[in-house]
Parts: C-alpha cells; structure tokens; sequence
C-alpha cells in the first residue's frame, strides 16, 4: 500500500497517536484527507494498526502503550504499585487523566485496562519511567497513596507496610496541602494506619 513503509517507518517509535496526527503525515506525503481516512481503515483491517480509542492508535500490541490515547495522562492506582514494586500481583493498566472521558473498563488486544478520571487539582505527582521501547506516566509512590485515598480503594497491611518503607514525608507533607479536604482526610486515615504499624 502507498505509504504504508513511510507511515510505519514514523509512527514506529510512538507508542500512540491520534487519526490528526496520522492524517497530517499522509497529507504531507501528498495524500488526501479522505484516503487517510481509508489508509488507517485498511492498515486496522490488516492488523497492522490498532485502534485504543476514538481517534487513537498505535501500531504495537503492547497494553502499556493505551495511556496514550488519553493525554494527558498517568498510570496509578494497583497499576502503580506493580510498577514501583509494592506489590507482586499482576494487574491491568489503570489510566488516569483529567480529560473529559467515559470512566470504566476498555478493552485492547484481548487485555482489560481501567480508564479513570480525576480533577485538574488532583492531577500531579507523576514522573516518567521507561517502560520497554517506550516511556509512560506513573504516579509516583506519594501520589499513588493519595490517590488510593481520593478513590477511596483498599489497601492491604502489607502494602501500607510497603508505603511506610518508601513514602517520602516531607513530598507526602506538600502533596496533602494540594489535595480536597476529603481526600486530605482518608489519607490521613491511611497514614494514621501507617503510624500504628
């Protein structure tokens, strides 16, 4: 197919982009806004390409690359604690963006992953990581605290033990004046476990 070996050859290195993206590239290879249209319609219908959301792809078949998709973006929760190595269990990607989407499973190459949104105030705390061929947002071991806190999930006293080796106080301490009262509340809950320990 006309520019399929220069189309791979460039989005190759990205873990996603968008249909703009890839229609901006086809027409400055001299292609029309409608055959861009047709060209990834084909390429997904090949295999070739995959579709993570409206309007998003990617041409690898790796979960980790579906964050993406919802820039911007982190990934947090259980997925951040698999990440840091706070706990053992494997887990589906949890992403967590401001972005004004549809909270709740999706699927990707037969893998479940988990799409959650959070207030522009609660997003931050974040550092990039590489992960594989390519690098993703996590939610640092502070901020995943808070987080669980925030989104009011369980933690096991093992993973509180974890915490309690790991959390840094004084970046815990900045990030807690940041929060909504209420999540400043529950982590303070979690933290009151922490200080029993």
């Amino acid at each position: 197919m006309k520019y399929s070996k220069d189309f791979k050859a460039h989005f190759s290195s990205k873990p996603a982009f968008s249909a703009r993206d890839a229609s901006m590239f086809l027409q400055s290879k001299g292609a029309s806004a409608g055959y861009a249209r047709l060209f990834l319609h084909n390429m997904a219908k090949r295999g070739e390409l995959h579709a993570i959301a409206r309007g998003a792809y990617t041409l690898n078949e790796e979960v980790e690359s579906v964050g993406m998709a919802y820039s911007p973006y982190y990934y947090g929760l259980q997925e951040a604690l698999a990440i840091h190595g706070l706990w053992e269990q494997e887990t589906n990607p949890i992403v967590i963006t401001p972005r004004t989407v549809r909270s709740g499973v999706r699927q990707f190459m037969g893998r479940n992953y988990l799409v959650r949104r959070i207030g522009r105030k609660m997003f931050f705390g974040f550092e990039t990581r590489s992960y594989g061929d390519f690098w993703i947002n996590v939610s640092d071991v502070e901020k995943t605290l808070l987080d669980f806190a925030h989104f009011r999930e369980p933690l096991s006293k093992e993973v509180l033990a974890e915490f309690k080796r790991r959390i840094d106080q004084k970046k815990l301490s900045a990030y807690l004046k940041r929060v909504p009262k209420a999540s400043r509340l529950m982590a303070e809950r979690l933290l009151g476990k922490l200080k029993k320990k």
